[in-house]
């Protein structure tokens, strides 16, 4: 019963959305009519300054970090410590709080591998910045990270469930890039530093 309530809770508090949250309390703005649309840190961001999205940042990284926390605890389990972390991701890209609606899970998904093996959040942040820096794209710096997680997981010799979880952990990433996927082949995504366009 207790794995039941651990997921359960961990996609609730995966739901809460902080970018939305933030924004309306900081600047009194829905951030789904901003931008992108997106309650994420990038949008954020572009459209409500740096210190909403390090709020925002704080928030979804803290759901991964508490989920997978709260599950190593009670059971003792690292497999089902990062299926719980993956739950809060879940949460967080699919909102049961706002019509499952939600943003792309990157912050929330690094908060759980932080809790979960920071050395593979440190290989994948080190990557992310690369691509970052060179292509100026945030998510394509997200996508190529999220590309990345199985093989620096494969590195790192992880048990096979642990594998499985984070194929479909990068899976759920690359799918919701889907529309900037499609920006980055039209030309027409944000690069890093751009203002949300009016």
């Amino acid at each position: 019963m207790r794995y039941v309530v651990i997921i359960i809770f961990s996609y609730l508090l995966g739901s809460i959305p902080f970018g939305l949250v933030v924004t309306r309390l900081m600047s009194k703005v829905d951030i789904r009519k901003l931008g992108s649309g997106n309650i994420g840190v990038t949008n954020v961001l572009r459209t409500a300054g740096v210190l909403p999205a390090l709020l925002t940042l704080l928030g979804d990284v803290g759901k991964g970090m508490v989920a997978v926390f709260l599950a190593r605890y009670f059971t003792g389990e690292s497999a089902f410590a990062l299926l719980a972390g993956a739950f809060a991701t879940i949460g967080h890209n699919w909102p049961i709080f706002l019509n499952f609606k939600g943003g792309k899970g990157v912050a929330s998904a690094a908060g759980m591998l932080l809790a979960y093996r920071p050395l593979v959040l440190l290989t994948l942040v080190l990557i992310w910045l690369i691509v970052l820096i060179i292509s100026r794209y945030i998510s394509l710096s997200s996508i190529v990270a999220a590309v990345s997680l199985p093989l620096i997981m494969l590195f790192f010799k992880v048990s096979l469930p642990e594998l499985v979880l984070g194929i479909i952990i990068a899976s759920f990433t690359i799918y919701r890039h889907k529309d900037n996927v499609k920006r980055l082949r039209e030309g027409t995504e944000f690069k890093f530093g751009e203002k949300a366009r009016s």
